[in-house]
């Protein structure tokens, strides 16, 4: 992990946001939007619904900020998999830089080594290191599995071109539904009466859980199966590919800015399409990572770098952004910071006692838009003084 105060790759001043000649800020500013929601956003919106206010796309909005059950797919069901997206467009903008610097051979050196840093720093969140192997630790989650995929993406496109990194794809997902198709399995206490006897895909019926329930140790964090678990992280690879193949293309000469944005919404709506109708027979499962969920996810994920590569990076309207980049060039450090430092206890230093009273019903949504306040502000500090934290 490095910690830089220097300054980064040659900029221009934009609306006050330093745009990176040589890199893509729309990137930079998508990532930043994601993190936007796991930092405190998707709290405002639940605050808001508990205003008493009888209104129904409030209700609505507050019902996207939640994870199906099971089977479905919400805007909160987005987060993850659009973060495992923006790494495969970010390693197409990076790895050829460093393969050139250093080899093929030093590039892969470097892949494994920051995604073992990863996979590190999660288990540090998740308890420490020296619980294990005390079953309060967690053996994986989400920066795992960020590792995990980054890895295998990265190795797969320093190894491969476009055609090997398509057939991987297509066997990872491909495979990945064979076996959750045509492999009955279940867990103890979850199964039918008689057993698993034809494939099922509730919870603790389905050959992923099984894989949990037998080969992860520790802690699993719904007792039995993990939603980040072992089977399931394979088919995650294949998110990771999906956006290195949008950044394939956003690095491409061959198509010009517009052609760009034309090429990745039709491949959105086809990818979402895609996965629909897979999701027929392979449902759309955010906890499985089925195969459709992929696809759908990967596609709403094309859509909206779009967009974002439209308004940014093609017809420059940049102002609004400056809080994604903030955020987004340092993804890591707030995600970490917002889970370890309570925002919305320091907010009630602020906006709490007589002034939250004195809102009334929107005192709750007054403390969590001020604990948001506060991480952008962080982000802010940290950028305009150069800090950028990277493993």
């Amino acid at each position: 992990m490095t910690v830089s105060s220097e300054s980064i790759p040659p900029t221009e001043t934009l609306g006050g946001v330093a745009a990176a000649t040589d890199r893509l800020l729309s990137v930079d500013v998508l990532r930043g939007f994601d993190m936007f929601w796991i930092i405190g956003a998707e709290g405002i919106v639940h605050s808001l619904s508990k205003t008493g206010t009888d209104n129904a796309f409030v209700a609505f909005l507050s019902n996207q900020m939640r994870h199906v059950p099971w089977e479905g797919f919400h805007f909160y069901d987005l987060i993850f998999p659009l973060f495992v997206f923006i790494i495969g467009v970010s390693i197409v903008l990076s790895m050829d830089r460093i393969v050139e610097k250093e080899g093929k051979a030093g590039a892969m050196r470097r892949i494994v080594k920051r995604g073992f840093i990863l996979y590190l720093l999660n288990l540090f969140y998740y308890g420490g290191i020296g619980r294990y192997p005390d079953p309060g630790i967690r053996l994986v989650g989400v920066l795992q599995r960020l590792a995990f995929t980054y890895v295998c993406g990265a190795l797969l496109y320093c190894n491969f071109k476009l055609r090997g990194l398509i057939v991987a794809c297509a066997v990872i997902l491909v495979g990945y539904w064979a076996a959750m198709t045509f492999i009955p399995a279940g867990v103890p206490g979850h199964m039918p009466e008689g057993g698993i006897t034809q494939v099922s895909f509730e919870p603790g019926q389905n050959l992923a859980h099984y894989v949990d329930y037998h080969f992860l140790p520790g802690r699993r964090l719904e007792t039995d199966w993990d939603p980040e678990g072992l089977l399931s992280a394979i088919p995650a690879v294949g998110s990771c590919l999906l956006g290195i193949f949008a950044g394939m293309l956003l690095k491409s000469r061959r198509f010009t800015p517009i052609q760009k944005v034309a090429w990745l919404a039709a491949g959105g709506v086809a990818l979402v399409l895609l996965g629909s109708l897979w999701g027929l027979q392979f449902p759309v499962i955010k906890k499985l990572w089925t195969s459709s969920y992929v696809l759908v996810a990967g596609g709403y994920s094309a859509l909206l770098l779009a967009f974002f590569y439209l308004m940014i990076d093609v017809l420059e309207y940049r102002r609004w952004a400056a809080p994604f980049v903030w955020i987004g060039s340092n993804a890591l450090t707030v995600y970490l910071a917002v889970n370890l430092i309570d925002f919305d206890l320091i907010a009630e230093r602020f906006v709490g006692g007589p002034v939250k009273a004195s809102l009334g019903s929107y005192g709750d949504f007054g403390v969590t838009a001020m604990g948001l306040v506060l991480a952008i502000l962080l982000t802010r500090w940290m950028y305009h003084r150069k800090i950028f934290i990277k493993v």
